[in-house]
């Protein structure tokens, strides 16, 4: 029994040792382009929850997901829900994923309908 026990216990810890790590894949910044970079699109989807609201984007270069802060952040940056819609353009500063078949922003600021989000003041960059 203590064995079984034992295996289950190392089985759990492994199994919450790999979500942990799966989880953490883009959180952070280590995932993204050192160089911060702006591109505007027009909204086709509009996501506010855990574990970071998003937008997804038309843009000329294609579709990109743009990542927001964390719900928090997201919303003392003053974006909540209603502050956006389907439609509206969107002009976007923060960090490419480093993967260039990745199609993914994580904003630092973002500008729709002349209404400024700062999601990461701390790191905003004007290059």
């Amino acid at each position: 029994m203590r064995t079984t026990l034992t295996k289950v216990s190392q089985l759990s810890l492994l199994a919450a040792a790999l979500w942990a790590a799966s989880a953490a894949a883009h959180h952070g910044w280590n995932w993204t382009e050192q160089q911060q970079t702006e591109m505007s699109g027009e909204i086709t989807e509009i996501y506010i929850g855990p574990p970071h609201p998003r937008l997804m984007i038309n843009t000329p270069d294609g579709a990109w997901q743009v990542d927001l802060g964390n719900p928090r952040q997201t919303r003392d940056a003053g974006f909540v829900e209603g502050e956006a819609a389907v439609g509206d353009t969107v002009l976007v500063r923060g960090h490419r994923s480093a993967k260039t078949d990745e199609r993914i922003i994580k904003a630092v600021r973002a500008t729709i309908n002349g209404k400024v989000y700062t999601f990461y003041p701390q790191l905003l960059r004007e290059d």
